[in-house]
């Protein structure tokens, strides 16, 4: 493993996306592509509307490029072109959603059915192709036992990118959040692709933590730009695809544990709703805004989750020490 250009990837990608995001705040601005806040959301995010958006365009066009400069070959690598097509497919669902608001100024964006079809379509896709070459095997966290799924793997998988792809566009509520939820659940499968010898899909994770870490720099509270469904689903499908392709399958419920805690509080809060009649269980759902509504500053929650993030992060590590 040449380690040396690992660090040169992500050296390269935080330094060239610190640059093409300074360039699209101002061009963003100009196009008058503003964020559009939900009128059912906290009122104190009511500041965040016209904030550019679409910033993940950044941290995705900018590790595709440094890996083509630095690794060109690595896009010959199969598992390399699954986490690329599953980053670029559903950042591309992301943009159209995007466009959409920008263009008519509201916040429904792409239908959610329309939007949950294309999001199936690729994670049909993705399934047809990686079990072409792959067993339908997942590994079991702090065991050394592999089980063989059969027929129930496609449902895993389509599970696992339409899932995580949503969950974590539901944790893109707060300035920060998701992108440093993402940085730290990204960690642990770049010490998997390192453990099991696959440099080209670690040095492409490696360029992506650069390129976010980059993002994060304009994100952090105050954020200057947001990034989007195109990002927020982009990174979705990094994770799932990379814990496909690295069969780290299970433990990617763990070390994104904080992305299902988001999507179950809003299952629990619709159900909720539903059944009493119109009473809520949380304050607000996703439950980042029950802990900013409980009182809780902004920046305490996304610290906290962050933390939380970053524990369930280092587990995942000490998951792949142990298998």
């Amino acid at each position: 493993m040449n380690y040396t250009m690992l660090f040169l990837a992500w050296a390269c990608s935080l330094a060239g996306n610190l640059i093409v995001t300074r360039l699209l705040i101002p061009f963003l601005h100009k196009l008058k592509f503003g964020q559009v806040i939900r009128e059912e959301g906290p009122e104190s995010h009511k500041v965040k509307s016209g904030i550019p958006t679409m910033g993940g365009i950044g941290f995705i066009v900018t590790p595709l490029a440094v890996l083509l400069v630095l690794n060109p070959k690595g896009y010959t690598n199969f598992n390399l072109i699954m986490v690329v097509l599953a980053f670029v497919g559903y950042g591309l669902v992301g943009f159209i959603d995007d466009f959409i608001i920008v263009v008519k100024k509201d916040n429904e964006g792409l239908k959610p059915r329309y939007k949950m079809l294309l999001q199936s379509v690729l994670a049909v896709t993705f399934f047809i192709m990686y079990r072409n070459v792959a067993p339908s095997t997942v590994s079991i966290p702090f065991t050394h036992w592999v089980l063989d799924l059969k027929w129930f793997y496609f449902v895993l998988v389509f599970v696992m990118f339409t899932g995580e792809t949503n969950a974590v566009n539901l944790s893109d509520g707060l300035d920060g959040l998701s992108s440093g939820l993402v940085t730290c659940a990204t960690i642990p499968f770049v010490y998997f692709a390192i453990r099991q010898n696959q440099f080209d899909v670690a040095m492409f994770l490696v360029s992506f933590l650069g390129a976010l870490l980059a993002y994060l720099y304009y994100n952090h509270f105050p954020a200057k730009i947001m990034m989007g469904d195109t990002g927020s689903l982009a990174m979705g499908g990094v994770l799932a695809s990379s814990a496909m392709v690295l069969k780290q399958e299970i433990a990617l419920v763990i070390i994104g544990g904080v992305f299902v805690a988001e999507a179950v509080s809003v299952i629990i809060q619709v159900g909720y709703f539903k059944l009493t009649g119109g009473k809520r269980f949380f304050r607000m759902a996703p439950i980042h805004h029950h802990f900013e509504l409980g009182g809780m500053k902004e920046t305490e929650v996304v610290h906290m989750f962050w933390a939380i993030g970053a524990g369930l992060a280092l587990l995942g590590i000490l998951m792949g020490v142990t298998m």
